[in-house]
């Protein structure tokens, strides 16, 4: 199968949650949600906790002019100040991939680490997208399914970053 032959059949399998069997390289970008939720840096911590309180939103993606800040997760939050700003309280460090890189070995990491999120950025520091493990560890959260959940449970953004 080519390249362009594997990403056309993770698009479509994507869809449903599901990846396609181990064999050339599928890059992180073909399988990541393109419109994250995003917050800007004056988002406080009372404001995270409330975001928080949504048990489908497991990391902040704190951004300013399209580059990202800050990764936040509920762990960070604990004794700080309700108008804390996040900006500060949030990291980096392995919270973000490269678009680029290979899907699968990401996806072993995260179930490795227990982990089920990451920020994917380019070069520059700026938000391309979110790799969301589901739950099952089976595959990836895709943009159609959590446009229907939003539309199913009425849910709002803090903000939505759009390309």
């Amino acid at each position: 199968m080519r390249p362009r032959d594997v990403s056309r059949a993770l698009v479509t399998d994507h869809a449903y949650g599901r990846l396609p069997a181990r064999g050339e390289p599928v890059p992180v970008a073909a399988a990541m949600l393109h419109a994250p939720k995003t917050c800007g840096p004056a988002t406080t911590v009372g404001q995270a906790r409330a975001a928080f309180a949504d048990d489908h939103v497991h990391a902040l993606l704190v951004v300013e002019d399209g580059t990202l800040l800050a990764v936040v997760e509920r762990a960070d939050l604990p004794g700080r100040p309700a108008g804390a700003p996040v900006r500060h309280i949030g990291g980096l460090a392995g919270r973000t991939v490269r678009p680029d890189a290979d899907l699968f070995a990401v996806r072993d990491a995260l179930r490795a680490a227990g982990r089920r999120r990451l920020a994917v950025v380019d070069g520059c520091g700026r938000l391309l997208g979110l790799l969301c493990l589901k739950r099952s560890g089976a595959g990836f959260c895709s943009d159609a399914g959590v446009r229907a959940r939003q539309v199913r449970t009425g849910e709002t953004h803090l903000e939505a970053t759009r390309r």
